[in-house]
């Protein structure tokens, strides 16, 4: 029978990430207000985010968390990122506050991102400008969001 691990001893193995893995941030601001983005924008953003997406030659990549930018589609084997660097984000929740909504909280910005002469500014306005809007304030009048459903379960 082996002895149970004591609490207090250092980890002897180690896990490491893919170089690459996880973006980190030179430049981060919260989007304040939040941008509430109705079911509508969000769908043609996800849409338009798709037809651009760097696996059929675009720079962009859309998830559930957001929309990433790149500095070009990504050209390694195998459909990975190749030479395409990652320049920054746009993080949402989507379905907050209601189904198919998108509350854009935060724009950021990579190492790469900045030597590309990116802000957190430009990061955002390139994604919004797929769907037409801008941050000019014109164009950024956008409803106010529905009340979320007193009535619905919070899920746990």
């Amino acid at each position: 029978m082996a002895a149970a691990p004591y609490f207090g001893q250092p980890m002897t193995t180690a896990v490491a990430l893919r170089p690459g893995a996880v973006a980190v941030p030179a430049l981060a601001s919260q989007v304040r207000p939040a941008l509430v983005l109705p079911e509508r924008e969000t769908r043609e953003l996800i849409a338009a985010a798709r037809t651009y997406d760097v696996g059929q030659g675009g720079n962009f990549a859309a998830g559930p968390a957001g929309v990433q930018i790149w500095s070009g589609s990504f050209d390694g084997p195998g459909g990975s990122r190749g030479h395409a660097l990652h320049l920054g984000s746009v993080d949402w929740s989507y379905n907050t506050p209601v189904k198919h909504y998108a509350t854009i909280y935060r724009a950021m910005v990579t190492a790469d991102g900045v030597a590309y002469g990116e802000t957190t500014a430009s990061i955002l306005a390139r994604v919004l400008a797929l769907t037409g809007l801008s941050l000019d304030g014109t164009r950024l009048t956008l409803a106010a969001p529905p009340a979320r459903d007193p009535f619905r379960r919070a899920m746990h």
